[in-house]
């Protein structure tokens, strides 16, 4: 942003007590004001609090991390993550944004697409190697996508994170399509990715149920 509108911004935020400042130089800290308001964001998102009674409990009948994320331009975005209980375990942030193509809630999101529109969107997009075993050639990718739509969910294979597979599928909630992952290491998940795809198709069809009854 320019400089004059984020002094604008700033200062609106010191008036309104979710900032202040300490120190010659100015420091700037946020105030218990701005966590509460941020906690008070996040217990009432309106896609999170309908679903997290379903997103525990596949989690404790996995025992590995569950994810939701969203698609945001040419990434997705972590909405929240509720990191399994075992000690080695996947953990990422809330709020992380990850390439499309190399995660299986970003693969998802491509699944969603498509033909045509899925085929514009490899004209212009870069797929770089996050790690040795990401798919970076685009037929490559079509046809894992077209294998992830006939088997029923969608992987990735250490493609994001070296040893970490991920189970996703899409979850469709009041026009809007989130994707849920279940991601753990390698040595746990390559032997049960069919055990954890019905789990979740039991978890995503509740969801959706749920969702429809609320609907008037």
């Amino acid at each position: 942003m320019p400089i004059s509108t984020s002094h604008g911004v700033v200062r609106v935020m010191i008036e309104r007590g979710y900032l202040y400042v300490t120190g010659r130089r100015k420091e700037l800290y946020p105030t218990r004001r701005l966590v509460d308001m941020a906690l008070k964001i996040a217990a009432h998102d309106p896609f999170l609090e309908r679903i997290e009674p379903q997103l525990l409990a596949l989690r404790e009948a996995t025992s590995e991390t569950v994810i939701v994320g969203k698609r945001q331009g040419d990434q997705i975005v972590y909405l929240v993550v509720y990191e399994g209980p075992q000690t080695i375990r996947y953990s990422a942030p809330a709020g992380a944004r990850k390439p499309l193509h190399s995660t299986s809630i970003g693969k998802t999101m491509l699944g969603e697409l498509d033909d045509t529109s899925l085929a514009a969107w490899l004209a212009s997009a870069e797929l770089n190697a996050i790690t040795g075993y990401t798919l970076t050639a685009a037929d490559a990718l079509v046809n894992d996508i077209a294998e992830s739509k006939r088997r029923g969910y969608f992987l990735t294979r250490g493609e994001s994170v070296s040893d970490v597979f991920a189970v996703a599928m899409p979850v469709h909630l009041n026009r809007e399509v989130l994707g849920i992952a279940v991601a753990g290491p390698r040595y746990r998940l390559e032997n049960s990715l069919d055990d954890i795809a019905a789990q979740m198709h039991e978890a995503i069809a509740q969801i959706e149920t749920d969702t429809r009854q609320r609907t008037p």
